[in-house]
């Protein structure tokens, strides 16, 4: 940290440092959040690898949930660093729908933080597309604008014109799995093959998984290998 060694050093460390997004403490030196907060935030604990759905204690050998052993979902492995709850899930909120850049850089970073030590990078991130009519409304894809930090932090490209979402689905929140997979099913729409054998599709949230799923076979169906979901939190 800067060592402040007059008044005009004191100013100028005010203006420059970070505050908190959370509580306006002052954040850490990397990011706009304070130690505290970041402590705070609700971590996945044992999980399975491919949907990052937590184990019951008693399960902490497992390494597929029964679902995955059952019907493997066409994507390979989920990255989910947080619980979707408290926090997570306010910032989620707040950058989904209120068009709040500053949640998405934090959500980005903090996710770019795991996966450098945790993932296998890819050779393409591929933020989950918005239905044109879906975008006019909110104006924002917060998952592109998260995967702009991740890409930049991690150097690795983006692919936003391959995928394209065709259909108007409506908001998954209030329908089961089973319904999940119908809303979603062909809505996704590949116009270029990407060009890697590795590709990590982006979103901000996992709960059962239909969306990646659904993309991530029609990214398959290209002849790409590897699909792996990165997400800002499990639900």
């Amino acid at each position: 940290m800067k060592t402040v060694n007059n008044w005009c050093d004191i100013i100028q460390y005010s203006l420059l440092a970070p505050s908190c997004i959370l509580c306006e403490n002052r954040g850490m030196q990397h990011m706009d959040l304070c130690q505290p907060c970041y402590s705070r935030l609700l971590r996945v604990a044992d999980h399975c690898y491919c949907c990052a759905k937590e184990f019951a204690s008693e399960h902490v050998n497992q390494q597929l949930c029964g679902k995955c052993q059952q019907h493997h979902p066409a994507f390979d492995r989920t990255y989910a660093p947080f619980v979707h709850q408290g926090a997570i899930r306010y910032l989620i909120n707040h950058c989904k729908f209120n068009r709040a850049y500053k949640y998405a850089r934090v959500l980005g970073q903090l996710l770019a933080e795991f996966l450098q030590h945790n993932a296998q990078l890819p050779e393409l991130i591929i933020p989950v597309p918005l239905h044109p009519k879906r975008y006019r409304q909110r104006g924002f894809n917060q998952t592109l604008e998260i995967a702009k930090i991740i890409s930049r932090q991690l150097a690795i490209p983006i692919d936003n014109n391959s995928c394209l979402h065709v259909k108007n689905t409506p908001h998954q929140i209030s329908l089961s799995g089973k319904q999940r997979q119908q809303n979603i099913k062909n809505a996704f729409q590949m116009q270029a093959i990407p060009r890697a054998s590795h590709v990590a599709i982006l979103d901000d949230v996992i709960t059962t998984g239909a969306t990646a799923n659904e993309l991530a076979r029609i990214i398959k169906a290209t002849g790409v290998s590897q699909v792996d979901l990165w997400v800002c939190a499990r639900a």
